[in-house]
């Protein structure tokens, strides 16, 4: 079986598991914060629904400056289930086509020339883009806790979800 099948079933699990969290967001929450280090809500759930997009951005490049990127940013929680859906699909769609080789191909993160990390795709997208994701979703759920926002089923029984 190819790589990109194993990952692509994956990704699709997290994603939907990843969908739910956001459709609990609540809008009128928007600029709250856990803490005064802390994220807002808003900034929290917007940074979870875009990420799918640095899947994509690795898989398509071979490195990335990040000094000016256009990274995308949700802006209110009207957009947040449309924004993350297109990223959501474009990453799809980029992790459907990459093959093996490409897998296995070094990529670079750069900040203003210096390298960052280097590391085969597949880490790269395991470590920096699927974990990545995990680990804010978690942190996401964390805020709806504080909010009295039941938090979904994700990988097991809820508090609040007591069956799947």
């Amino acid at each position: 079986m190819p790589i990109n099948e194993l990952l692509t079933r994956e990704f699709d699990h997290e994603m939907s598991n990843t969908r739910k969290t956001l459709e609990r967001v609540p809008a009128d929450q928007w600029d709250w914060k856990p803490h005064e280090k802390s994220g807002s809500l808003g900034w929290m759930a917007g940074h979870v629904a875009v990420l799918p997009g640095f899947t994509t951005v690795v898989i398509k490049m071979p490195e990335l400056e990040i000094v000016g990127v256009n990274i995308p940013r949700v802006e209110k929680r009207a957009d947040l289930l449309d924004t993350f859906e297109k990223l959501r699909q474009e990453a799809r769609d980029a992790l459907a086509g990459v093959t093996d080789e490409q897998l296995h191909q070094i990529w670079t993160l750069k900040e203003k020339g210096k390298v960052i990390f280097s590391m085969p795709r597949y880490d790269a997208l395991r470590i920096m883009c699927f974990n990545h994701i995990l680990h804010h979703r978690a942190q996401l759920t964390m805020y709806l806790r504080q909010l009295n926002v039941p938090v979904p089923a994700l990988y097991g029984p809820s508090a609040d979800e007591k069956g799947f």
